[in-house]
């Protein structure tokens, strides 16, 4: 359990609070890894007019936590909740209030979690600093996208900057805090066998996928104009790219892991030009069929008058020039209204030099370690054995299951463990601003060569995995994407 601790969610009410944050923290109250003692304010621009037991029975039925509901820690839990009326661009009587509520307990440390647009940090952070709730046990949590380009990332930066340290500034990317990620890094940097197999001599090429089977209905005011590359590349991708490529740090703490990670960024090839054409493809879904039912497109789920150039799918042939990675592709993907909803890295090893047995039926194929993050964590190993009770010249694939829960009990949801990182200071998980910096470097390149060219996106059929161009970018390596292939 961690110390008594402070948490005023900005934006409180709104959708991201009640379908991750107060369902993670609940269940963080109920797996006793939070104190009752430990208040959880909800910043509103309207005064709650339900009781908040209540209100939270509402919010859990349509997003059940992973502890399920329980009558009694609800009540006790809602004892911990309270919804503060407050005003995010000026100050006043409302700040006063927060202000004399914050000082009546001495927690250990103050979370302001801005669950806000980003156009609203500067205003929240200097009135933060007005009302003195910047001190030095108080920390800021940005919730992306932190700008929509390097210049508006530099400015939101530099102007939190102004109020909070940055070592009180955690930029969050829940990717990050998911289960599967923190093995992959157990994996890589406590046992040889795989660090030793990490590199350009073993590793024939990456994937990293994140599948959306939903499309982009509630988030008109958000989505159009913003697009795939900025909403998912930018950051979920491209540090899960970080982590997969890193190099090992000294120590597994916030500042060697983020040091490494920043390399592997400055690593990246620059895409630019004919290069952008070449390994970068672009779409947006159209009307289609999912689970057996018809689906609209993109445009008529935002019931847009005009045609949009915002894209929906990204796929990118990527490369890290280092001694590590050099030759080792890196295929990023991401997409709304596809066949699945699931987000996997996959690891494919290079094919045996000589088999020695020509005539195997079936032939061979190449060794993969798969990391999924969603809808479940998992992590398996492919390999090749011998067909039980079969002649020796008959192959078959197995999946070698590594158990990532063991006996550890109640899993901790990404958002519940960044949380409670935040709490005690642990930035190891979260983003330091260079990377986020960097990353706009890498991405506004692709974006305005699209603007510059006037380049309208792909189509794709809902239901299908994206468009032919994506497909052909594997296939002209004599690669395939191995979800859509291979399967689970």
């Amino acid at each position: 359990m961690v110390d008594v601790f402070d948490l005023v969610i900005f934006g409180g009410t709104g959708d991201l609070s009640r379908k991750k944050l107060l369902p993670a923290l609940y269940a963080g109250y109920v797996a006793g890894r939070i104190s009752s003692k430990s208040r959880i304010f909800l910043t509103s621009r309207s005064a709650q007019d339900v009781a908040m037991e209540e209100w939270l029975r509402e919010v859990f039925a349509a997003t059940t936590p992973a502890c399920g509901i329980d009558a009694i820690s609800i009540r006790e839990f809602a004892n911990m909740v309270e919804v503060v009326e407050l005003g995010l661009t000026e100050g006043g009587e409302q700040w006063e209030t927060l202000q004399a509520k914050l000082s009546e307990t001495k927690s250990t440390s103050v979370v302001h979690f801005l669950a806000i647009p980003p156009s609203l940090f500067t205003s929240t952070c200097s009135l933060l600093a007005e009302y003195g709730l910047n001190g030095s046990n108080a920390r800021v949590v940005l919730e992306k996208p932190l700008g929509n380009n390097l210049e508006t990332a530099q400015a939101i930066n530099a102007d939190v900057g102004k109020f909070f340290g940055e070592d009180q500034t955690f930029r969050i990317d829940h990717y990050l805090g998911k289960e599967a990620v923190q093995n992959l890094l157990a994996l890589r940097f406590s046992n040889i066998m795989f660090e030793e197999l990490w590199s350009a001599r073993t590793i024939d090429h990456i994937q990293i996928t994140i599948a959306e089977d939903l499309g982009v209905q509630g988030r008109a005011g958000f989505y159009e104009g913003t697009g795939a590359m900025r909403d998912m590349v930018q950051n979920h991708l491209l540090q899960l790219l970080c982590l997969v490529a890193m190099e090992p740090p000294a120590r597994l703490d916030a500042d060697s892991i983020r040091d490494e990670k920043l390399k592997v960024l400055k690593s990246l090839r620059p895409l630019e030009g004919d290069l952008i054409d070449r390994n970068v493809v672009r779409a947006q879904y159209g009307a289609g069929a999912m689970h057996g039912e018809a689906v609209k497109g993109y445009a008529d789920d935002l019931e847009l008058e005009e045609p949009s150039n915002t894209e929906t799918f990204v796929a990118i042939k990527a490369h890290i020039e280092n001694w590590r990675w050099a030759g080792v592709p890196f295929y990023l993907r991401t997409g709304k209204r596809l066949p699945e909803r699931f987000a996997e890295i996959v690891i494919q090893f290079k094919e045996v030099p000589h088999s020695p047995h020509p005539d195997w039926k079936g032939g061979i194929n190449p060794n993969r370690f798969i990391i999924r993050l969603q809808p479940e964590d998992h992590l398996a190993l492919r390999m090749m054995v011998k067909n039980h009770g079969a002649k020796s010249e008959t192959l078959r694939e197995v999946e070698m299951n590594l158990d990532v829960m063991g006996n550890s009990g109640t899993r901790l949801g990404p958002y519940l463990r960044l949380i409670l990182d935040a709490v005690k200071g642990d930035q190891s998980l979260f983003v330091h601003r260079d990377e986020v910096e960097h990353a706009w470097r890498w991405v506004d390149r692709i974006i305005n060569h699209w603007q510059e060219k006037g380049q309208a996106p792909k189509s794709y059929q809902a239901g299908t995995w994206g468009p032919y161009e994506a497909h052909d970018l594997m296939v002209r390596d004599r690669r395939e994407w191995f979800h859509e292939t291979v399967g689970k």
